[in-house]
């Protein structure tokens, strides 16, 4: 059994991302993608570090935004099924992408871990919102403040957290400061709220909730390491992180705090799946638990 901590389906960035997860046939725009050489060199960086995103930046954000328009079931099935995937967490992104969506798709793939998400877009009752959701079945929250263009230190973001705390399941927040559109839409985002600093702030501030760091920082991970490493309430999530760096994040937050994740479609599986294998070793018993043991008892799964 292995399980993916990190992953979409349907349209992330734009609105009624819902369509997307039904439509076949669907295959990525053929363009330079600097994340397939990323992944053909298993994210390894050879010193460079956030300098190879900040030259290939116009690129990286177009072919991420190319991957995310293949995020259709159909491809989703695909990659489960070529990989020896489980389950998969799939998080919405509000709203574009709502727990509904995922809900329903759910009905017809059962290997779909629904999270769910808050449309700060609108006035609603946040408390309610979220009970319902975890009445229905939300394994979790997903906060991404880039995408969603509210800090984390919005008043809204609090509410959502202290509401959440109530329900005793994981909140997932991107980490890292990345771009996710080009030109006159750049004002939709605001990479600047990934920043790690204002992660650690939040997660020391709700200590009851366990929080999931998602990409471990991106290429920010130092700054993960020395800011939240030892901290009781934090797990890290492995998608674009070399094996030298997930053997950082198992040394440093404990063989139990680190959780496998693609992030798929942003990340293909079999190169994040060999990374782990790279970074275990031949330690069996070290690889289970990065694969799936730490997701199966952080999410609570029978």
């Amino acid at each position: 059994m292995i399980i993916d901590m990190h992953g979409h389906l349907g349209d992330i960035l734009y609105p009624n991302g819902r369509r997307l997860i039904y439509e076949k046939g669907v295959t990525m725009q053929r363009m330079w993608d600097p994340q397939k050489t990323n992944e053909a060199q298993l994210n390894r960086t050879y010193g460079i570090g956030k300098l190879i995103y900040m030259v290939t930046g116009h690129w990286a954000t177009l072919g991420q935004r190319a991957r995310n328009f293949t995020a259709t079931l159909e491809n989703f099935q695909r990659s489960l099924e070529d990989t020896g995937i489980g389950l998969a967490v799939c998080l919405p992104i509000a709203p574009y992408l709502t727990f509904e969506d995922l809900a329903e798709a759910k009905l017809q793939e059962p290997r779909v871990l629904p999270f769910t998400s808050i449309d700060f877009t609108r006035e609603h009752n946040i408390a309610e919102k979220l009970a319902g959701d975890v009445a229905s079945g939300a394994m979790g929250l997903k906060l991404h403040p880039i995408i969603q263009n509210v800090s984390l230190h919005d008043p809204r973001s609090l509410q959502a957290l202290q509401e959440f705390g109530k329900h005793r399941r994981p909140v997932l927040i991107h980490s890292g400061p990345s771009h996710y559109y080009l030109g006159k839409e750049s004002v939709k985002n605001t990479p600047e709220f990934g920043k790690i600093k204002y992660i650690a702030e939040i997660i020391r501030n709700f200590p009851s909730i366990n929080f999931i760091v998602g990409h471990s920082g991106l290429f920010w991970i130092n700054e993960v390491c020395s800011m939240l490493a030892g901290l009781p309430n934090v797990w890290v999530e492995t998608s674009f992180q070399s094996p030298r760096m997930v053997r950082k994040l198992i040394r440093l937050f404990g063989p139990e705090r680190v959780l496998y994740g693609s992030d798929w479609p942003f990340g293909n599986r079999p190169p994040h799946l060999k990374i782990i294998g790279l970074a275990c070793k031949n330690d069996s018993a070290l690889k289970e638990r990065l694969l799936y043991k730490n997701a199966k008892e952080l999410l609570n799964l029978d």
